[in-house]
């Protein structure tokens, strides 16, 4: 590191991004990132922008903000959207954590970088044996609650009645529910943001709206949240939604036919790869996303993903006590989890 390096910021650990090939050969199924094309309204939105990127994009995002709010059945002041979820998941752990964060053990890894990036304490909760979460765990706790919902990596879910058992359980304490993967099975909890002032619910177009690239999050609550969550975008950077990703998110959510399509393949693909696996003799949990979280009793997950690297196929494997088993895999078009089954088959009978 620089000697010019804030010493407070040493022992950072970054978050590590799923590998991003530039061999177009090989089948990523790594990243849970959709294997469709965004809209075609969302492409011709963002190409009509294209001419005009000159001119900075609207700091008020209005167009997106009006077309959110609709599709999402909350007021205008009540959504901010963000350069992806990220950013707004950093803008909450400035904001919101002045007694701390707290956070399950097990899952999206850049709730402790945050924490660590701005200095703020955190309490890590065991996932139970089985990977779910206990509600009992954040009730009577302090702190910030965040909670990826469904989670990630173990496709895990809370029902909106589970999530509002926390959030009902201290009217004094913010609970932040990120949604990256709800549109694959689950039930949203924004509507309970109309009845709990003290619930933020965070979005994301990378997923099943097929604009990872774009980078383009939102998130809804109160509107005394999103005044807070609006002071710390217009004091880092206020135009942080390029032209570009603001067009194309409004025809992402006007093509309503295309995503709802885009999902319903996603989840009969997720279907046929848990049953596939299954008759391999392979443990999958139960999923509500886009990827499946599965093991293999006779092939560590480590050695199962560097066999299909060698035959091409990117999966994730995270190298830690409790999860090293496990492989989490992407669900790609259903000609490439049957090209993945075929590959694991090949593997197992090897």
């Amino acid at each position: 590191m620089s000697r010019f390096f804030d010493p407070k910021l040493s022992a950072l650990t970054p978050y590590t991004p799923g590998e991003q090939p530039k061999d177009r050969l090989l089948l990523k199924l790594n990243t849970n990132e959709s294997p469709f094309p965004p809209s075609p309204l969302a492409q011709r939105y963002a190409r009509e922008e294209a001419g005009r990127l000159e001119l900075y994009s609207d700091p008020c995002c209005t167009a997106l903000v009006k077309k959110g709010a609709e599709v999402f059945g909350v007021e205008e002041d009540e959504i901010i959207f963000t350069n992806g979820s990220d950013e707004v998941l950093d803008f909450t752990f400035q904001a919101f954590c002045p007694k701390g964060a707290i956070f399950p053990d097990i899952t999206y890894g850049f709730y402790k970088v945050f924490a660590a990036l701005h200095q703020i304490p955190f309490t890590e909760v065991p996932l139970k044996e089985d990977f779910t979460i206990d509600l009992q765990d954040y009730l009577g706790t302090s702190g910030t609650v965040f909670i990826a919902n469904p989670n990630a990596p173990t496709g895990l879910y809370l029902t909106p009645a589970q999530v509002e058992t926390i959030v009902s359980s201290d009217p004094d304490r913010l609970v932040v529910i990120d949604e990256a993967y709800i549109d694959f099975g689950g039930e949203t909890s924004i509507p309970l943001t109309k009845k709990y002032d003290n619930l933020l619910v965070i979005g994301t177009f990378s997923k099943s709206r097929s604009m990872a690239g774009a980078r383009l999050g939102f998130a809804i609550g109160n509107k005394a949240l999103i005044r807070c969550l609006n002071t710390i975008k217009y004091s880092f950077n206020p135009y942080n939604v390029d032209r570009m990703a603001m067009a194309a998110g409004v025809g992402a959510l006007e093509d309503k036919d295309y995503f709802r399509t885009n999902c319903e393949k996603i989840m009969a693909t997720r279907a046929w790869t848990t049953e596939a696996l299954e008759k391999l003799g392979f443990t999958v949990l139960p999923s509500l996303t886009n990827f499946v979280f599965a093991k293999h009793d006779r092939i560590p997950g480590k050695t199962l993903c560097a066999k299909l690297r060698e035959q091409g196929i990117l999966v994730r494997h995270f190298d830690t006590p409790r999860l090293t088993d496990y492989l989490r895999i992407t669900i790609g078009s259903q000609e490439q989890m049957e090209a993945f089954a075929g590959a694991i088959t090949n593997i197992l009978e090897g």
